[in-house]
C-alpha cells in the first residue's frame, strides 16, 4: 500500500485555505485539514472537507461530449474546442459581445478563475460574468 499526503490550496473560494489530500495507490481518498495553515489553522468548512470527493466521482465528465442527430457522443478534444470556438465567434458576430456570459467555478484555481474573466472582459468584451461561490 502506497500511502500519501499532498499539501494543496483549497478550491472553493478566495480564502487560501490548505489542507493534505490523503492518497492510497494513487486514489484520493480524505482530506486533512493543515494545523500550520495561517489561513485556516487546522479548520475546514464543509466544502473543505469534502473536495476529494468530485474528483473520484464516477459522474465527471472524461471526455468532451458534441451533439449529434440529437444525441451527446464522445468527442476528441481539438474538435470540441473548435466547435466551441466557431460558435462563440458567430454569437458574438451576429449579436455582439453582451450576448454571451461566462460562469466560473469554485472547482478550479483562482488563477484559472481570473484568466477566465480576463478573456470575458478583454477577449470578447463583455462583462457579463458571474461565479458559483458568489451565490
Amino acid at each position: 500500500m502506497d500511502y500519501k499526503t499532498t499539501l494543496t490550496v483549497c478550491p472553493y473560494c478566495g480564502c487560501g485555505c490548505s489542507f493534505y489530500l490523503e492518497t492510497v495507490d494513487g486514489r484520493l481518498t480524505g482530506t486533512l485539514p493543515n494545523a500550520a495553515g495561517p489561513v485556516n489553522m487546522g479548520k475546514l468548512c464543509v466544502k473543505g472537507w469534502n473536495v476529494h470527493e468530485f474528483v473520484q466521482s464516477p459522474r465527471r465528465l472524461k471526455s468532451p461530449l458534441l451533439k449529434k442527430g440529437g444525441e451527446l457522443t464522445r468527442a476528441g478534444w481539438d474538435d470540441a474546442l473548435d466547435y466551441a470556438a466557431d460558435e462563440l465567434k458567430r454569437i458574438v458576430k451576429e449579436h455582439g459581445p453582451d450576448s454571451v456570459a461566462f460562469l466560473a467555478s469554485a472547482k478550479i484555481s483562482n488563477e484559472d478563475n481570473y484568466v477566465l474573466q480576463k478573456f470575458a472582459r478583454a477577449g470578447v468584451g463583455t462583462n457579463n460574468i458571474d461565479h458559483c461561490a458568489r451565490l
